[in-house]
């Protein structure tokens, strides 16, 4: 696995990168790591307690209250019937938390798009859930393994009464999770949520994107070029830190060819060296990662796509649902007011000494006005309530958008009155579907 790095607050120029725990980021795209870390927390919860139960049994025997070891004897004892059944119970229980979970992102998946189920994978409640429900059911076959056979207190060697209590107490845990659990799962197969979701993780990667003006500063000619020498997949992230430390080294300038989401295979060229300078293949290692598809972390325009290929499956004939594309458009919108007046284009990452070391392509105004609306567009024709959303969309981003940035705006609005009018042959219902109103036909 390799390691990407996020970037620092937004600003005119370029700063230098600033590490997000990008391998937070990567195990959160995983769903085998919180479950495993539990499963060995419980090993250590186990032999702590295990331990205490022990020192209290010697310590009551050295004081020969042999009373008191028998009357826990018979508590535990008591214990132990609730611990087994808690132990036959738990499996049939993580089985109904995975039938859930199952058919939650299956529908989920074809009510919207194949690309929400990553939100059901990094859900942290999910996660939660399964790791307490499987640390509850090895934590009780281990106290099980801690019952002694033997009746005499003067005899016995350990009496798992602290042990019993935790078991309890992670049932009565596990209940509530299972309570949250189920909210959050019903909460995520809706659609409000769902776009709600998508779009605070793109403003999370718009807080940590970094502003520049493209070709602010002009670069040494091109020397060569570096290939893709790992394994076909779509570049996720890059480690920004390790290239501009590579190219300080070197003494040149590093460009990243590819855009964060595009999709590279092995032999095509990833990294142009301005400079006379190479760094070697061992300095650029782990500064690429490449994964089966697109994430959140570095990519500005992955939400943009979700929201649009939901409000897609919204458009289409099969499911007809207007009122889904337009809580989709609303999304789109505010993100797209969100950057604005934002710098966009070439990122210029500088070192120490305030030298550009590395320069990396992020997605134009152009490009995200075109990924939020050409392709909703061309299925806004035949539904008055989108066109009447997307135009008003329109107008309002056209009121926030300095001079230059309003050519696609306008674009796209006048794309869409000729594709109304070319379409719908009464008057009537033409000016019905080109009047803008923020709630689609409300």
């Amino acid at each position: 696995m390799s390691f990407g790095y996020g970037f620092g607050r937004r600003g005119r120029g370029s700063r230098r990168p600033r590490a997000l725990s990008p391998l937070r980021e990567h195990l959160r795209d995983t769903f085998w790591f919180a479950p495993t870390l539990g499963l060995v927390c419980v090993f250590a919860v186990w032999w702590a307690a295990s331990a205490l139960d022990a020192e209290i049994v010697e310590y009551l025997q050295g004081e020969e209250a042999y009373d008191e070891v028998s009357d826990l004897i018979g508590i535990v004892e008591d214990a132990k019937t609730i611990v087994t059944t808690i132990s036959s119970a738990m499996m049939t229980f993580i089985g109904v938390v995975f039938s859930i979970s199952l058919v939650a992102v299956q529908m989920a998946s074809g009510g919207f798009t194949p690309r929400v189920v990553r939100i059901f994978v990094r859900s942290r409640i999910t996660k939660l859930t399964l790791t307490v429900f499987l640390a509850t059911f090895l934590f009780s076959l281990l106290v099980l393994t801690q019952y002694d056979s033997k009746s005499d207190p003067r005899l016995v060697t350990t009496v798992p009464l602290v042990q019993s209590v935790l078991v309890m107490t992670m049932v009565v845990l596990s209940l509530l999770l299972f309570i949250a659990y189920v909210s959050s799962t019903l909460r995520l197969m809706q659609v409000g949520p769902v776009v709600d979701r998508i779009a605070r993780e793109s403003f999370r990667v718009l807080g940590r994107q970094p502003g520049g003006e493209s070709g602010s500063e002009p670069l040494v000619p091109e020397s060569r070029r570096i290939a893709h020498q790992g394994r076909a997949g779509v570049l996720r992230d890059v480690n920004v830190a390790r290239l501009v430390r590579a190219a300080r080294r070197e003494g040149v300038v590093l460009r990243l060819i590819p855009r964060i989401g595009d999709f590279v295979v092995p032999g095509t060229p990833v990294l142009a060296v301005h400079g006379e300078g190479a760094p070697s293949r061992r300095a650029l290692q782990y500064t690429v990662s490449v994964g089966v598809e697109r994430t959140s972390h570095q990519d500005l325009g992955f939400g943009l796509r979700q929201l649009s290929d939901i409000g897609l499956r919204a458009l289409s004939p099969a499911v007809n649902d207007p009122t889904t594309a337009v809580q989709c458009l609303d999304r789109i919108v505010q993100f797209l007011a969100a950057v604005v007046e934002m710098p966009l284009g070439a990122v210029h990452h500088r070192d120490r000494r305030g030298v550009v070391r590395l320069v990396q392509d992020v997605p134009e105004w152009g490009d995200l006005v075109d990924l939020g609306f050409a392709e909703i567009r061309g299925y806004a024709v035949g539904s008055p309530q989108v066109s009447r959303r997307l135009l008003a969309g329109i107008d309002d981003l056209l009121l926030l958008a300095p001079e230059s940035r309003r050519g696609p705006l306008v674009r796209h609005r006048t794309l869409l009155v000729q594709a109304v009018e070319r379409t719908v042959p009464e008057a009537a219902e033409r000016a019905f579907a080109l009047l803008p109103d923020h709630q689609g036909i409300g």
